[in-house]
């Protein structure tokens, strides 16, 4: 692929796996196409599915609340999800369903060039970072994979049921803003 509109387009034709057919929307990514920051979710919800726009319902106003706490700008990261469409009820992306779509998350890493890519959640970071991630131990640890600097946090879905996490993403957060200014 040349470039973002191009893969996007490819992936609007996808019907690897049964999610394509009870979609709504493709949720393809949305941000910076040369963002020195990624971010990557699990998988498309309701309201995403609606919009075709990742993280814009309640769990996405919160992570853009963290991002201007910390100093980040939103117009200077990518934000994306392993998978591009929704599963039905919110449930966890099957196996076979992240395997369908973990190509499209790698040519959008390979086209954005990002320095960083974070996590949301502990799918993301078991599909990304390890198998055996754990995010309540592991969240906010930096490793260096692929040539990346990469790290998980807790998906902000997460923080609107369990809000004493909220401390622990802001703490994660203000670690990945000082890490990202290192790297400019």
């Amino acid at each position: 692929m040349k470039n973002l509109d191009e893969l996007k387009e490819k992936c609007e034709g996808c019907q690897m796996c049964p999610l394509g057919k009870t979609r709504k929307n493709l949720v393809f990514g949305v941000g910076n196409g040369s963002a020195k920051l990624m971010f990557v979710g699990e998988a498309p919800g309701e309201r995403e599915d609606a919009t075709g726009i990742p993280f814009v319902g309640a769990a996405g106003q919160l992570l853009d609340k963290y991002l201007a706490a910390v100093g980040i700008e939103k117009s200077e990261v990518y934000i994306a999800n392993i998978l591009k469409c929704r599963p039905p009820k919110n449930r966890d992306p099957l196996p076979e369903e992240q395997d369908a779509c973990i190509g499209y998350l790698r040519e959008q890493v390979k086209l954005i060039r990002p320095k960083m890519i974070v996590c949301l959640g502990r799918i993301s970071a078991m599909r990304l970072i390890d198998p055996s991630y754990r995010i309540t131990k592991d969240h906010g640890n930096f490793v260096k994979k692929g040539g990346f600097l990469m790290t998980a946090v807790y998906h902000p879905a997460a923080l609107l049921r369990d809000p004493q996490k909220k401390v622990d993403m802001y703490l994660d957060m203000k670690k990945i803003k000082a890490a990202l200014d290192e790297l400019e």
